[in-house]
């Protein structure tokens, strides 16, 4: 059995900080914090910077974007929860799936990449489930049914 020794461990704070030099980049004098999230089929990836409150998604604003009051609050419920709505400027590529997924996309990705910008943020972004994937997928044809679970008519002549 090998032991580990103290200097092979990492402590929860040099895990945080290798995760932020991964996730952050510097662009014309601007840090970005970066965070993907996925829901169904879609992808998205966020980018954050200190702002005025810009939140644009595929190059168009966000009441553009998300025609649905549903989808428009889901969005920005991660920066209500960070205070932090007029004080970032959001910016977003999203791709595939439908405007419900892509929301939710959206929602892991911002919540992901506001770990990242306060590590003190963390901690309420958990526990209101920003964080967490949602797993649930479009369930695949089974041969012989016409759908997942849905099977032709019988026909008894």
């Amino acid at each position: 059995m090998t032991e580990i020794t103290p200097a092979a461990t990492t402590t929860g704070s040099q895990e945080v900080e290798s995760r932020r030099s991964r996730h952050t980049v510097v662009v014309g004098g601007k840090t970005f914090f970066l965070g993907t999230g996925r829901r169904k089929s879609s992808v998205a990836r966020v980018r954050i910077t200190a702002g005025q409150g810009a939140f644009t998604v595929n190059d168009r604003k966000l009441d553009e974007f998300f025609r649905e009051a549903k989808d428009r609050s889901a969005v920005v419920a991660p920066l209500s929860t960070a205070s932090a709505a007029d004080k970032l400027d959001v910016f977003v590529n999203v791709q595939g799936g439908g405007y419900s997924g892509q929301a939710g996309a959206i929602v892991q990705g911002l919540g992901r990449a506001l770990s990242l910008y306060d590590a003190t943020l963390r901690k309420p972004i958990q526990d209101a489930g920003f964080l967490t994937r949602d797993s649930r997928m479009k369930e695949r044809k089974k041969y012989g049914l016409r759908g997942a679970r849905r099977a032709f008519q019988f026909s008894k002549r």
